[in-house]
């Protein structure tokens, strides 16, 4: 746990530097695919320093999570040896068999959902490309799910500003749940509605 605080920590220090902005690309493009902490450590932080760049924080976010979920389907699809190790290391063998089936039942909904909630996003880019999941259905779920997560982060401080990060770091997961719910009812909805 030291080491996760050290680099929890480290993460965290680079708002306070002019390049907060390319170190929240670096750690949001590497997070989708190998890296344990969220950007949402630093995209909070540079929010707090700089309110009025919370929607360019949080797209810088989106395109270099997408892009890191592209890599981690890359290395699912090529390095399986690699993605094993890394998938692994966060996950069992009975949690990676479910989230085939998930990826089997709709993948778009378990892209989607593993994009926006604390779970581990790399799991889910990594095992896309092993099980050869329709990339542009990735893509696609991918985008939708990672700027909902990064721009509702962002949104919430640019209109409350500081006082509503106690609020984030209490209910982040409440959050996600709701939001989850939200985004499987709208699948649902275009599913038997439209």
């Amino acid at each position: 746990m030291k080491i996760i605080r050290r680099l929890y920590d480290w993460v965290l220090h680079w708002a306070d530097t002019k390049y907060g902005a390319i170190a929240l690309f670096i750690i949001s493009f590497v997070e989708s695919s190998f890296f344990p902490i969220p950007p949402d450590v630093l995209l909070i932080a540079l929010n707090l320093s700089k309110p009025k760049k919370a929607f360019f924080y949080a797209a810088i976010c989106t395109v270099a999570s997408v892009i890191g979920g592209i890599f981690g389907y890359y290395i699912g699809l090529k390095f399986w040896d690699i993605g094993s190790k890394i998938i692994f290391h966060y996950v069992g063998l009975d949690t990676f068999n479910y989230v085939k089936l998930q990826f089997e039942q709709n993948a778009a909904l378990a892209i989607g959902i593993a994009g926006f909630t604390p779970i581990p996003y790399k799991v889910f880019t990594i095992s896309a490309g092993f099980f050869h999941i329709n990339f542009p259905i990735f893509v696609g779920a991918s985008i939708v799910s990672r700027g909902a997560r990064f721009f509702l982060v962002s949104g919430l401080i640019y209109f409350f500003g500081a006082s509503i990060k106690g609020f984030i770091d209490k209910y982040f997961d409440l959050l996600c749940v709701v939001f989850t719910l939200m985004l499987v009812g709208g699948f649902i909805l275009i599913k038997y509605v439209m």
